[in-house]
């Protein structure tokens, strides 16, 4: 009887969203529920061989619904992955990026996509867990313990000071477990006081239930007394204080209830109405309890950045960078905190601890909050007095927040040379592959920190996400480190995406951009290859939502025809690789060549080859995202026009510019031409014609005037020469004119303080030279000084260059 009275009444306490089972009838109660309650009864109570009186009768539950996805019990445990990163390295640089003079002005378009840098990594999987288990219900005590080395304490600076205690939860320090018999009295209770059950009542409640095992978590949350005490906590939200508010949310973190719970949203707008009459410290409190919980609180969160700006004048450290550490794991700090937030940080700077400077440092990086130059520069400055001190989670968060404001800092960079590689073989395969991104999106190459990281990453594969391989791939061929280097690195990391290759379906962006950082240095595995070209992984890119890879594949489309001609595989379809070409164009021509440095030369170059005609200012090579002056020189040193000066000197790109054939063979179709005649023929060949010349003078003829005409049926038609300049000094057919690509490079072509090009752009020349071009290049270090100086002095720097490649 007493089995269907629980039977019927279950339905009624199901009215809830957030508490309605939605999945399974069980027949019994789940088989670990029933036998931790069967045991403890009987061992703790000393009971009879009575059947349990809860056997028999059906209830229906959902032991999934409060049930936390896998994760640690470590203090990162509400964390996951939500990288970017993203972003092989950001495009978007904070303003004062732009104020180093006219030198660092950006010449191409875009190197990079842009892989989010503000949605970036948790340092939960930073430090490189292992894969997650696919078995979301497995006990936490049940767990295989991660290897030591990628162990780690997302939250240790609230370790650091006594006074974190009241605004946060330890999260290390579990309550004493009560005895069972305390348990079920405290449910036994819940089902005799009902709807009489006070505030108290239910606080109490739910904070002695927190405190048992997590092991029995799953038993306590699959009964129906459980559900019906969160119905009572729901239906007498008001009438609870601010402190037993916060108790509850302290037991929820323990008792794991989901994030999306429609108990904690009902919390969090309870919460939200109160703000106005908390103290910051509890403000503080409650927001780290939602995000222990994994919940994000934006209606919470809003009320406390409104609230906290009234307290700023009193706030504490400890405070400061616990509000921090608040807007970085919210992903957004308001524009109006970010100024008194920047000058407040400054005050407590000197205050900080090693585990602090780590804290700030992420929570600027996550919320993407700009602050000026001066202040991010201090901030690294203090990190690098602590250097010896700090954990590596600080100091990989000290490099993102580098890579978030483009700060080229010397002195970091120097102390990273002793540090990582004393560091290296105890750091796990993420934050490995966050210090080499950070190097190569600020072009910082050094061989110790590589080398380093190259010798330790293949031991650590198994821990390798996809994520991982691409953006190690990627940075490793960005800053041009050679497979000779490293023998096993290169081949490992390919390894490592063949089998992962089935991920690309849900993350292709990971596995274009390992594939682009191959290409940089010259590796093209062929099977991989085919896949990412073939017609349904593109179309998984080209669906993709969260950025745009149509540049990545137009890019890797682009590499593989020029530098595998006998390729037969997949390729791109010519009228996405014409939509690309066409796009990237547009967006040079109304950025890239309207640079001064290029105006400037274009205009030089049409003085010194004497017009516009001359000069023809496009992408040669489009998949390379970038520009060059096109110039053509004949063998007796004379320029060719390689543009009608009708035209322009702006001129769109070649629809297809990547030859499927040798690079030798064919021409761009926008040549001039002129009709092949038996006279031409003679004059061409030097031969003398049938018939004999009308005057017996020695010199040649004059030759037939430059023209353009129409192809003939016979197809004769004889492009890109300029007979005026060939016929005197009786050049053959076989002779053709020099193609020069001139270049304006700038310093973020290079690597930092070096002559050493980056991956893209020594993969352009490199194509180039495939293409049939002979690259000239106008150094940053010499053509922006020459523009301050006279017009004689850079055209004779332009003659040198020009005319020093041809001999």
């Amino acid at each position: 009887m007493a089995a269907r009275v629980l039977h019927r009444r279950v339905p009624r306490l199901c009215f809830l969203p957030g508490l309605r089972p939605d999945v399974t009838v069980a027949q019994q109660l789940h088989d670990q529920a029933e036998v931790v309650f069967d045991k403890q009864e009987k061992k703790e109570k000393k009971r009879s061989h009575e059947a349990s009186p809860h056997r028999g009768y059906k209830l229906c539950y959902n032991p999934s619904a409060y049930q936390r996805s896998v994760r640690k019990m470590a203090p990162a445990r509400s964390q996951r992955d939500t990288d970017e990163d993203d972003l092989c390295l950001s495009t978007l640089a904070p303003p004062f990026w732009q104020q180093s003079g006219v030198s660092s002005s950006h010449y191409t378009v875009s190197c990079s996509r842009h892989l989010s840098s503000t949605n970036n990594t948790l340092l939960d999987l930073a430090f490189n867990k292992a894969p997650r288990p696919k078995m979301p219900s497995r006990p936490r005590h049940q767990r295989e313990p991660l290897p030591a080395e990628l162990r780690f304490d997302n939250r240790a600076f609230l370790k650091s000071r006594p006074e974190y205690a009241s605004t946060s939860l330890d999260l290390t320090r579990r309550p004493r477990e009560p005895r069972w018999e305390e348990v079920s009295l405290l449910l036994h209770n819940v089902t005799v006081l009902k709807s009489s059950m006070t505030p108290s009542d239910v606080t109490r409640f739910l904070v002695e239930l927190s405190h048992l095992h997590p092991g029995k978590m799953l038993a306590v949350r699959s009964d129906h007394r459980f559900l019906m005490l969160l119905r009572y906590s729901v239906e007498n939200l008001r009438h609870f204080t601010d402190l037993q508010l916060l108790e509850v949310l302290r037991a929820f973190v323990w008792l794991e209830l989901p994030k999306d719970s429609t108990v904690l949203e009902q919390y969090e707008a309870e919460l939200s109405q109160r703000i106005g009459g908390m103290t910051l410290p509890q403000m503080l409190l409650a927001a780290d309890l939602w995000r222990c919980i994994g919940k994000r609180a934006p209606k919470f969160l809003l009320g406390l950045y409104d609230s906290v700006s009234l307290h700023l004048g009193q706030i504490e450290t400890h405070e400061l960078v616990q509000l921090l550490y608040i807007i970085g794991e919210g992903r957004h700090c308001p524009t109006k905190l970010i100024m008194p937030l920047e000058k407040l940080l400054m005050r407590h700077l000197p205050k900080l601890v090693p585990e602090e400077v780590g804290t700030v440092s992420l929570a600027l990086f996550k919320s993407s909050t700009s602050m000026s130059e001066s202040a991010v520069t201090r901030i690294v400055d203090k990190a690098v007095s602590y250097v010896e001190e700090m954990s590596d989670v600080a100091i990989v968060n000290v490099f993102k927040l580098m890579r978030f404001s483009y700060l080229a800092h010397i002195a970091w960079i120097q102390a990273m040379e002793r540090e990582v590689p004393r560091r290296a073989p105890d750091m796990g395969v993420a934050g490995l592959m966050h210090v080499t991104l950070a190097c190569s999106a600020l072009h910082f190459r050094n061989e110790r920190i590589l080398s380093a990281v190259a010798e330790r990453v293949p031991s650590l594969l198994p821990h390798c996400r996809n994520k991982d391989t691409g953006k190690l791939l990627w940075a490793f061929g960005m800053m041009r480190f050679l497979p000779m280097q490293s023998p096993s690195f290169y081949p490992s990391l390919t390894d490592n995406l063949r089998q992962k290759k089935a991920e690309f379906k849900r993350n292709p962006e990971h596995f274009l951009t390992g594939l682009l950082g191959l290409a940089f240095v010259s590796q093209f595995p062929e099977d991989l290859l085919a896949l990412a070209l073939s017609p349904e992984s593109v179309n998984i890119a080209m669906e993709f939502k969260k950025m745009d890879l149509k540049k990545d594949l137009f890019t890797l489309d682009g590499a593989v025809a020029l530098e595998l001609p006998d390729w037969t595989g997949p390729r791109l379809e010519a009228c996405l690789r014409e939509e690309m070409a066409d796009t990237l164009w547009k967006l040079a021509q109304s950025d890239v060549c309207l640079k001064p440095a290029v105006l400037e030369a274009e205009r030089a170059l049409q003085d010194l080859l004497g017009g516009e005609e001359f000069v023809r200012k496009r992408m040669i090579l489009p998949h390379t995202r970038s520009i060059d002056l096109e110039v053509h020189i004949d063998s007796s040193g004379k320029p060719v026009p390689v543009a009608s000066a009708a035209s322009g000197s702006v001129t769109a790109p070649l629809k297809n510019s990547l030859p499927t054939s040798p690079p030798h063979q064919g021409w761009d179709r926008g040549n001039l031409g002129v009709s092949i005649t038996d006279n031409l023929l003679a004059q061409l060949t030097n031969h003398k014609r049938t018939s004999p010349p009308s005057s017996p003078s020695p010199t040649l003829p004059v030759p037939t005037p430059l023209h353009t005409v129409e192809p003939e049926e016979s197809g004769k038609l004889f492009t890109r020469v300029n007979l005026t300049d060939i016929i005197p000094r009786q050049s053959s057919v076989g002779d053709a004119a020099v193609k020069l690509a001139i270049q304006v490079s700038n310093r973020n072509h290079y690597c930092y303080h070096s002559q050493q090009l980056l991956g893209l752009y020594a993969m352009k020349r490199r194509h180039l030279k495939l293409a049939g071009y002979t690259v000239v290049e106008l150094g940053h270090h010499e053509w922006f000084p020459l523009l301050k100086k006279s017009k004689a002095e850079r055209l004779a720097y332009l003659r040198c260059q020009v005319y020093d490649v041809l001999n």
